[in-house]
Order: C-alpha cells, then structure tokens, then sequence
C-alpha cells in the first residue's frame, strides 16, 4: 500500500492529507475506491479538484489493465514444451519440461536424477560452490544465454546438478547468511527461466520426514521454489539386487494432481535431440553409473 503524503501528485497538499486522513483516507487505495462526490463533501475540497488527483494517483499507481484471454494467448505463443527423453516423467511433467517454469528432480543416490542429463548438445560448466553458481548465474543474466553458449545456438533449458550439493553446505549452524544466498540462487533461477523464455531443472537430495516419507531437501523456506517437483525411488523388486527400475512421483504441480505416481526403466531411457545447458555441481559428469 501506497501511504498519502503531500506533494506526490498536484493538488495534493498538506492540508488537503490532512483532511483525508480525519475522513479515515491513508492511503492510495483508500482514495481511490472511495466514493469521491461524498469524499469531496467531508473534506470540504472542489469535487472536479479531487477527481483529478484520483485519476493521476490511478495512472501513477496501478498497472494497465489486460484482459485474461490476451495473457492467455501470449503464453500458448511464449512457452515451449521440452521433452525429457522419458514418457513416464513426461506424463507427470503434463508432456514435459516447460519453458519459464523452474522444475526439480529430487531424490537419493542412484535414483536416477543425473539421468536428464544424457542429452544431445549440451555445454557444462563445473561449479563446486554457491559463489562459483551465483557467479555463473549471473553471468548468464547480464551476458545472455546465447552469446555464452558455445556456438551461439539457441538455448533450450538450464539445469543445476545438485542444486543441494552447492546449498546445503551453507546451511545450518552459525552461518546466518546461508539462508540469504540460497533465496539469491532461487532469485537467479527464476528470473533466467523468465527472462530468457527457457527451462529450468535442478536436481535435490532428499531426507525423511517426521513420518518416515521421503521429502526433497533445503528445507522449508526451498520447498517454495519450483513450480513442479518430482521425487525419484528406486524400485524394489523381490530376489532383486542392481534393478534399474524406478519410481517417479509428482510430490507438487501447477497443472496437475499430486501424488501421482510412474515407473520405469533407466535403461530405456530415450535421449533429447534439444540442445541444453547444464550448470553442474558433480564433480564427474562422465559417470556412467545413474545417479
């Protein structure tokens, strides 16, 4: 809320906030959803006078007005649909991965979260620690997507593998400024996933909750963050010891219900042909083990 002060607009003196604010008018709002013809009569002031200080505070404080279906038209025309190579979690991402949306992938070692990054033409760039990621996030911003790209292509998506791995070790204990830095990457992420009309994924870890359940990590204040999250399981089979096979469940979505639940196969995998862009927080992306 925009408080009335004298002098943010012509007309509006001292006197004249001083009497709004005995008629109980404080605010930008306040003045302008009241009714202005009895307004004018308990402040003693020219109606035509306080109709035009509402209609310049209405221009200075409030957007233009879009029609639903115009915004509407502008996303269908804006967003792009990035497969992820794998039907099953494509059916629970609503066909895939979405331009402007930051999605997560969370779960334990092995579960197959490093699998999205078996991808045709993608460009890494290694990042060990949250100011080599805020450094690099930052870059792409200001620099763009595609003057850092390699060859100039167009860019599809971002992904950040581990999100967790950067974050988590600023967490916690004394260091009060972890929090901070962490909102500072969710900044970053978002803004480039709108900016630059691309997808963000990032990967998490994942912990028990006080029922047992898995839940991804960076705690409460990150469980914010994306707009889509599915956690990944392995799924075990009786007599089984090195299955391939896995769960994936929609732990939230803006599109669709949660808690729906696919398996399949790490080994069946198919692979994008859409170029990506990886920022990664593993130390050795050529392992071939699936985590």
């Amino acid at each position: 809320m925009v408080v009335l002060r004298d002098g943010m607009c012509p007309g509006l003196s001292e006197e004249l906030v001083v009497a709004l604010r005995a008629a109980d008018i404080t605010t930008v709002e306040d003045l302008v959803s009241s009714d202005t013809e009895d307004l004018a009569q308990k402040c003693s002031v020219s109606y035509k006078a306080l109709l035009a200080i509402r209609r310049v505070l209405l221009a200075q404080h409030t957007a233009f007005p879009v029609s639903g279906a115009d915004l509407y038209e502008d996303l269908l025309s804006s967003t792009a649909i990035l497969s992820t190579g794998n039907p099953s979690l494509d059916k629970l991402l609503d066909s895939g991965l979405y331009t402007g949306e930051l999605t997560e992938l969370a779960g334990g070692p092995g579960s197959g979260k490093t699998q999205m990054e078996a991808l045709q033409r993608i460009q890494v760039f290694p990042v060990f620690d949250i100011f080599s990621l805020l450094g690099c996030l930052h870059h792409f911003r200001c620099v763009g997507l595609q003057q850092s790209s390699a060859g100039g292509g167009s860019v599809k998506a971002v992904i950040v593998d581990s999100v967790s791995a950067v974050i988590s070790p600023i967490l916690g204990g004394k260091q009060n400024e972890g929090m901070s830095m962490m909102m500072q990457v969710a900044g970053l992420l978002k803004t480039i996933a709108k900016d630059f009309n691309v997808a963000v994924l990032v990967t998490n870890t994942v912990t028990r909750d006080g029922n047992g359940q898995l839940k991804a990590g960076l705690g409460q204040s990150w469980s914010h963050v994306p707009r889509i999250r599915i956690l990944l399981q392995r799924l075990e089979r009786p007599g089984s010891t090195c299955s391939s096979e896995r769960t994936a469940t929609l732990a939230k979505s803006s599109r669709q219900p949660c808690h729906l639940k696919e398996e399949f196969d790490l080994q069946c995998w198919g692979r994008s042909e859409e170029q990506l862009y990886g920022v990664s927080g593993k130390r050795k992306l050529e392992n071939t083990d699936p985590s």
